[in-house]
């Protein structure tokens, strides 16, 4: 899977992108990951990717023409040479989830556009973008971390990236839910302690108590996604039980 990244500040991506899971992937060929430089892509001396509004107003605003020209220049020379999408990334797009991560990983070669200044002319929203995607009900200084944030979702996804072939289908999101509590070694940590249900060996009781926390987690912190959840008669009694297994 290819990962092509538009924007100004090229620094910016060195880190994240080159360590742990990601690193290991890009090693393998399992994904690469291309971030270009906007300023590659304009003509006039000065590499000027910005302008001020038409119409007046504070800051400046994105110029279309080196976007388009570098989407353009990255995109696959036949409409049916790969499943591609073109992303803008800005607060006004659809707010990021696990559901789009899974969508955006059958794809073969994802173009992101990293937003900044005041905006993008709205020409490229309307005639080049395929996708507006933000992170969050926030705003940030660009495109930049949401790319990054975006690109490690969706490589977690591709078949292979992560070492256990079910890894991802059990991280929270995965299937609707938050993920249970998780414990390690020491069995007694400053008196506190592991539940004695996960030192038991009985898998079945494992898997049903691993199955409750999950539930009553996510009521507790997240509500709203057990609203959307496509909860089995199994769940439903385990949230019914208000005392189980410790």
């Amino acid at each position: 899977m290819i990962f092509d990244v538009i924007t100004i500040l090229p620094e910016m991506f060195v880190g994240p992108l080159s360590e742990s899971i990601l690193a290991r992937a890009r090693e393998r060929g399992l994904i690469t990951i291309n971030i270009r430089n906007l300023r590659d892509y304009t003509t006039d001396k000065h590499r000027v990717t910005d302008d001020s509004p038409y119409g007046g107003g504070v800051g400046m605003v994105m110029k279309p023409e080196p976007i388009f020209a570098a989407v353009e220049a990255l995109r696959c020379p036949t409409e049916a040479c790969c499943r591609e999408s073109v992303i803008l990334l800005c607060p006004q797009g659809r707010r990021f989830d696990h559901a789009q991560a899974k969508e955006f990983s059958a794809r073969d070669h994802l173009i992101f556009i990293c937003g900044h200044y005041e905006g993008i002319d709205e020409r490229v929203r309307e005639h080049l973008a395929e996708r507006e995607i933000s992170i969050g009900d926030y705003v940030l200084t660009g495109g930049e971390l949401p790319a990054m944030v975006i690109i490690d979702a969706v490589a977690r996804q591709v078949a292979g990236v992560v070492g256990a072939p079910s890894g991802p289908e059990s991280d929270s999101f995965a299937e609707g839910l938050l993920e249970y509590p998780q414990y390690t070694r020491p069995v007694d940590f400053r008196g506190l302690k592991v539940p004695d249900i996960l030192l038991s060996g009985n898998h079945e009781q494992i898997r049903l108590w691993r199955r409750r926390q999950a539930l009553l987690r996510t009521l507790r912190q997240r509500p709203d996604l057990l609203d959307k959840a496509a909860l089995s008669p199994e769940d439903r009694k385990l949230l019914s039980e208000q005392d189980g297994p410790k």
